[in-house]
């Protein structure tokens, strides 16, 4: 076996999983102001930026082959009625109307939640200290149409209430909007890697948790059972979230699911790494590449990854 090892162009040639920047989605996140680039102290090299700040990233995200950007939008004010969320001159929307004004080549997904305009920071509306399922669905499905109509590529809901796949998909469809396609969050996890996603978004539940409606991390079979609703009701594509401790359930969802697969190597995968190359314990550039080949083996067709821009320029 090792004949096939024994030289750089050899490996190369029967290597049996690619990377190309094409696969990566580049997570930004967007704030109100001119000239805004706050550092994201949990997330080395991430930032807040304004709208043109965040036009700079995106025209450098298309410049390296990059396969899209996802926005998160982080709201000058807060409510418990999360109005900005769907506000058609909320954060979100003046972000992807400039990108694709500045940037129209460059693929645009939003991310379609509650938990960024909440004064609670929870993911939809709170009834007593219970969020309330079918009462948020009215909001994320405005917001889905609020994105469409600033002109986005793909809206992407995160919250994980039951049923928001098919509300979105029906209020797409009344408006006009039937040829837009919806990223599922499908499987996502009450994971302990989202940490520093907190302090970026500034999303952080001010009682209680998410685990009443995020998955719990024990589950395998029921992963496969959102999964398999939200294609019902009407999903595009779907998304296992975190990535690489979910690497088994990437593998059952590729598998299983003929749809376009992604995984999201998060905030907290993403700050392991840095924390573990600033202390000199590994090496960054290899340490980037193994991580995402590992999501691309497991069988992810593209990779949401705040490593987008390095490996792309590592794979140049």
């Amino acid at each position: 076996m090792r004949r096939l090892r024994s030289s750089e162009p050899l490996r190369t040639l029967v290597r049996e999983t690619r990377l190309y920047p094409s696969q990566f989605i580049l997570p930004l996140f967007v704030c109100p102001g001119e000239a805004v680039r706050r550092p994201i102290s949990s997330m080395p090299g991430n930032f807040q930026l304004s709208v043109d700040e965040l036009v700079k990233d995106s025209e450098e995200a298309l410049s390296l082959g990059i396969g899209g950007v996802i926005l998160f939008g982080i709201p000058a004010s807060k409510d418990e009625f999360a109005s900005g969320a769907y506000a058609d001159d909320g954060i979100t929307q003046r972000a992807v109307r400039a990108l694709k004004s500045a940037v129209p080549k460059l693929l645009v997904i939003t991310d379609v939640c509650n938990c960024e305009y909440t004064s609670h920071g929870h993911c939809g509306k709170v009834v007593g200290n219970e969020v309330d399922n079918d009462a948020s669905l009215d909001w994320l499905a405005a917001a889905a149409v609020s994105h469409a109509r600033a002109g986005v590529d793909i809206v992407a809901p995160s919250d994980m209430m039951d049923g928001r796949v098919a509300a979105i998909r029906k209020a797409l469809d009344q408006a006009g909007f039937s040829n837009l396609p919806v990223l599922a969050y499908a499987a996502k996890f009450a994971s302990v890697f989202y940490g520093p996603f907190r302090e970026a978004a500034e999303s952080a539940p001010q009682f209680g948790d998410r685990r009443s409606y995020q998955m719990d991390p024990a589950n395998g079979r029921e992963a496969m059972r959102e999964i398999e609703l939200d294609l019902e009701e009407g999903a595009d594509m779907i998304m296992v979230k975190p990535a690489m401790p979910y690497l088994d359930l990437i593998r059952q969802a590729r598998d299983r699911f003929s749809a376009p697969l992604g995984a999201y190597q998060v905030s907290g995968e993403f700050s392991m790494i840095i924390a573990a190359v600033l202390n000199g314990w590994l090496d960054r550039d290899r340490a980037i590449l193994e991580s995402l080949t590992s999501i691309r083996r497991a069988g992810a067709d593209f990779i949401l990854t705040y490593f987008a821009k390095e490996a792309s320029r590592l794979l140049a």
